[in-house]
């Protein structure tokens, strides 16, 4: 085990969590409610510091992130817990400890910088479960993998306080964060009693410190689907993030506690991403419905097609490079996208 970076240690033996906005005190051999922490005699440590439950090469579309290195893979790493205790959740088989522990084996630091050299992968992303309820882990992967100029990127609920939030973003060069809506949404059906204002507040620091941020909206049908809830929440991404801001509307698909629950309709999508479109964002996205124009990249001054995806691949790219910068090829807008932009290698298909 790794002694934990955010803690505070108290007279009774106990520690207070300081991770995420919880604040979870926990006696000594107490975990955490992200089963990722634990008091060990008056001491927070971090429990399986050296495992995981899956990797694999996934296109950087899948995270998603459009606007970072597009059609590159990215070497993807889970471990097991979460902070949340959302209803929906698809990976919740690692997301909660008691299972997810089945599945941890160990891999070293030095072992998964070599996987992604090796595959060819130019970014690591920490994901499938929430990767800050094992932030020290992340940190330890993401200096090494610096060390080979080797990318990295969280993919995360956006729960935490805003020290954990400075910290990861001396290491992290994008982040998707999920923005799930409202509080009482948060409430009913994650378990976060504080709504979406810390996660805002992720969203914002990561943005002050350089990190590429892209927000993931799932829409689930009847609990966030209301086109003036769009409306506030677009115009806060603007306000707080930019209007270039990349923004998923992503499909729901019943899972864990909620298989009551119909997958939304596209319909109900599309209406969603004009709401959001027409407050401004410039580049809003539908998810989970491969083959769906709105999963390509426009260019938000002439409309032409910049980058044509299909689910999770690159088939058409119509994007000029000047420098550091990649512009529409038909009128010259700087579209603001983050490395260069290729097709997806048709090596991909055997692991999609």
């Amino acid at each position: 085990m790794k002694e934990a970076m955010f803690y505070e240690k108290l007279p009774d033996g106990s520690v207070r969590c300081t991770l995420c906005p919880r604040r979870c005190i926990l006696k000594p051999g107490q975990r955490g409610l992200c089963g990722g922490r634990v008091n060990v005699n008056g001491k927070l440590y971090l429990e399986t510091r050296g495992k995981t439950t899956g990797i694999a090469v996934d296109p950087i579309e899948k995270k998603p992130l459009f606007h970072f290195y597009p059609g590159h893979c990215a070497l993807s790493i889970g471990t097991a817990g979460c902070n949340l205790v959302c209803k929906f959740c698809q990976n919740y088989f690692i997301a909660r400890r008691e299972m997810g522990k089945r599945y941890l084996e160990e891999v070293s630091v030095e072992e998964i910088v070599r996987a992604a050299e090796y595959y060819g992968c130019p970014i690591i992303a920490y994901t499938y479960n929430e990767p800050i309820v094992r932030i020290e882990r992340a940190y330890d992967i993401a200096k090494e993998a610096m060390k080979k100029g080797i990318k990295n990127v969280l993919v995360t609920n956006g729960f935490m306080n805003e020290e954990v939030a400075e910290r990861a973003s001396k290491r992290v060069d994008a982040a998707n964060i999920d923005i799930k809506g409202p509080k009482e949404l948060y409430m009913k059906l994650t378990g976060n009693p504080y709504g979406p204002e810390p996660i805002m507040r992720t969203a914002e620091i990561f943005k002050e410190r350089g990190v590429r941020v892209e927000l993931t909206h799932l829409t689930i049908p009847g609990r966030n689907d209301k086109p003036e809830r769009m409306r506030k929440l677009a115009r806060r991404i603007i306000d707080n993030l930019g209007p270039e801001t990349p923004l998923h509307v992503t499909r729901f698909y019943p899972n864990y506690k909620m298989r009551d629950v119909p997958p939304t309709p596209i319909e109900t999508m599309e209406r969603l991403a004009e709401v959001a479109k027409e407050e401004g964002l410039k580049f809003v996205y539908l998810g989970n419905v491969p083959g769906h124009p709105m999963e390509n990249t426009y260019c938000p001054e002439c409309g032409a097609l910049l980058i044509k995806r299909y689910g999770f691949m690159i088939t058409k790219i119509n994007l000029e490079r000047r420098g550091d910068r990649r512009v529409c090829k038909e009128c010259g807008h700087e579209v603001p996208i983050i490395g260069d932009v290729k097709k997806t290698p048709r090596y991909f298909l055997r692991f999609l």
